[in-house]
């Protein structure tokens, strides 16, 4: 389900230039469909009421037609030029994506991981690596400004969509694939997952926030800071680096230094948990650590079997690190 302070996920509604000539083509297949969908339901309509039976005619057969080389010609080249025109379009379409991409050539590059079930963004060039969200900066007709995204998977096949920036493109495990995006518009857009990749496939979302370049840098500032710590939290720290936290997670700066679950450096500046299924809250942030499959059947991370007291200690280490 969509988030509610999110647009809803639209070709139609495109803001980057990738998605404006998909939006294009996309009206063009619908006019072709709608314009068979016409001549096929007249023809039917028509047969139906010229054709049908009447009162007091008797019930002797029609005359039947046992062949008509118009006909089939007809039904043989009109569907062709149809497909062909169809084709050339789309191939149009594909190059001049391409074309467009190699002319503006590449401001930010990100690495976009998938996971079982939640997505993981490294930015290889600023040394940042976040979850679930996606900030890249926005582009400018004077500066334009293209974000150039490797997809890669460490387990089954998943498919990256964000309908208002790019079409959908696989995700495929040893087989990198790349899509980019030019934002024309700020603001914050909804993705997902979109090829069925497991349990909890529908809530493997993703939001992808566009900001105006010094609105970005503030950004990218803060997510390479150091997170933030306070010696009030110092019971919390400890719980959280003796446990098996460390074994999946990362923070950067402390011995945590997994990989297997999403980076906690900057946890506090994200909107949500789990990928999108919940709001990071400190409640939701308890309930995740005392049990996520209450908020997300399936999920891989385990329930620790924390006591309260050392929940609450680790919760309130985790909101600290902005």
């Amino acid at each position: 389900m969509t988030p509610s302070d999110l647009p809803v996920p639209s070709v139609f509604a495109p803001v980057s230039t990738p998605a404006f000539l998909i939006r294009d083509l996309s009206w063009l297949m619908l006019a072709v469909s709608a314009a068979i969908f016409a001549v096929v339901a007249y023809l039917l309509v028509h047969a139906l009421v010229r054709f049908r039976a009447r009162r007091g005619e008797d019930d002797r057969e029609p005359p039947q037609v046992y062949g008509s080389n118009s006909i089939e010609v007809a039904w043989i080249v009109v569907p062709l030029l149809i497909v062909v025109v169809l084709f050339l379009a789309t191939a149009r379409t594909v190059f001049e994506i391409e074309r467009a991409a190699a002319a503006g050539g590449a401001t930010l590059r990100v690495t976009v991981v998938g996971h079982q079930w939640w997505w993981e963004f490294r930015y290889p060039d600023l040394g940042i690596v976040t979850a679930n969200e996606l900030h890249i900066p926005l582009s400018d007709p004077a500066e334009r400004r293209l974000t150039v995204l490797r997809l890669e998977a460490v387990d089954v096949i998943h498919s990256f969509w964000i309908p208002q920036l790019n079409g959908k493109t696989d995700v495929i495990p040893n087989h990198p694939n790349t899509m980019w995006v030019e934002p024309l518009r700020a603001g914050a857009y909804y993705g997902q997952c979109a090829e069925y990749c497991g349990t909890q496939h529908a809530n493997m979302q993703i939001r992808v926030f566009v900001h105006p370049k010094a609105e970005f840098d503030r950004w990218v500032a803060a997510q390479q800071a150091r997170a933030s710590e306070s010696p009030a939290v110092a019971a919390g720290r400890a719980v959280f680096l003796g446990t098996a936290c460390v074994s999946c997670h990362r923070v950067r700066g402390t011995a945590a230094d997994g990989t297997f679950g999403p980076d906690l450096t900057h946890l506090m500046s994200r909107t949500t948990i789990g990928a999108g299924v919940a709001r990071n809250t400190e409640e939701n942030l308890r309930r995740w650590i005392r049990d996520p499959a209450q908020l997300k059947p399936g999920a891989l991370m385990p329930a620790m079997n924390l006591t309260d007291d050392q929940i609450a200690a680790v919760v309130g280490y985790l909101l600290t690190l902005k």
